[in-house]
This record gives C-alpha cells, sequence and structure tokens, in this order.
C-alpha cells in the first residue's frame, strides 16, 4: 500500500488546469500551494511569451529550484500541493524524492485545452506554445490520471477520494 502523501504535483501541459484545480484543492485540504510557474527565472518567463518553447537547459535551474521547496515541505512536515507541468519523466524523477510525493495527471485532448487558452486571460504562457507542450510531453506510467473535461469540484474530489485525503474539520 502507497503512503499517504504530503505533498501533490499536478502535472500536465498549459492549459490542463493544474493551477485552477491546485488552488481549489489546497484550499479544500488546508495545505499550502505552489505554482511551478512563480519559480521560473525571467529568461524563461520572457521566451515563453515570446512563444519560444523552453529546452531542457532552460528547465534544469527551475526543476532543481522546486526539488529544494519540495524537500523543505517534507523536512517541515508541511503538506503542500504543487502545480508544475513536469511534462517529462526526467522532470518527474527530479521532483517524485520520496514516496510521500505523488503525481496527479491532468489529461485532456488537443482541442478542450485549445479552447481552454484562447479564453485564458493575464498569463504570461502563449497560446502558440500548446503543440510544442503537446509534442514535449511523456504520459506517466505511474500516478494518478484525471481526464480533465470534469467539473473541477469533480477532479478535487477524485483526487481527495483516490488518496484517501481528508479535509480538515472547522470547529
Amino acid at each position: 500500500m502507497q503512503s499517504r502523501p504530503t505533498i501533490l504535483i499536478l502535472m500536465g501541459v498549459t492549459g490542463s488546469g493544474k493551477t485552477t484545480i491546485g488552488k481549489l484543492l489546497s484550499d479544500d485540504l488546508g495545505w499550502a500551494y505552489f505554482d511551478a510557474d512563480d519559480f521560473h527565472p525571467a529568461a524563461n518567463v520572457e521566451k515563453m511569451t515570446l512563444g519560444i518553447p523552453l529546452d531542457d537547459q532552460d528547465r534544469e535551474p527551475w526543476l532543481l529550484t522546486l526539488r529544494g521547496v519540495i524537500n523543505n515541505c517534507l523536512e517541515a512536515e508541511e503538506p503542500a500541493v504543487f502545480a508544475c507541468s513536469a511534462l517529462k519523466e526526467d522532470y518527474r524523477d527530479q521532483l517524485l524524492v520520496d514516496s510521500r510525493v505523488q503525481l496527479v495527471y491532468l489529461k485532456g485532448d488537443s482541442e478542450l485545452i485549445s479552447r481552454r487558452l484562447n479564453q485564458r486571460q493575464g498569463h504570461y504562457m502563449n497560446p502558440a506554445l500548446l503543440a510544442s507542450q503537446f509534442a514535449t510531453l511523456e504520459e506517466p506510467a505511474g500516478g494518478l490520471t484525471i481526464d480533465v473535461s470534469q467539473s473541477p469540484e469533480d477532479i478535487v474530489t477524485a483526487i481527495e477520494q483516490h488518496f484517501q485525503l481528508e479535509r480538515p474539520s472547522h470547529p
């Protein structure tokens, strides 16, 4: 039996709902929330804004930073939800540092994700990068896979049920 996670990494291509689901889930559980996009260096943000895909060299310092944050959460016994694309298995290997860190793959087809991206406002990720994200994506063999065509609330409930996570009781 797998151990109950204290860190959940929500992964998927841009527009798959990582931020929406991550915030709902962290609020529901009373866990910390981290958006991996907030940890990109300025040069990476500029590239993505211009529609230039990041390469492994661009991602290396970002992944090291994220790994450090995950390790800090584990050491402090602070449960957390991370929204992170984690498109390649190699990237996930760098983040899944302990059995308490579990992966949730938010999976959707390119048509659905493209519609969502075209409606999204105020995010630096250029929608033109979606094709490169799907080309880079290595679907995970392990973890939980969730179809993102469901409502965000249903997705959160499915994640909580799968990992047997309990919402804190409020007096």
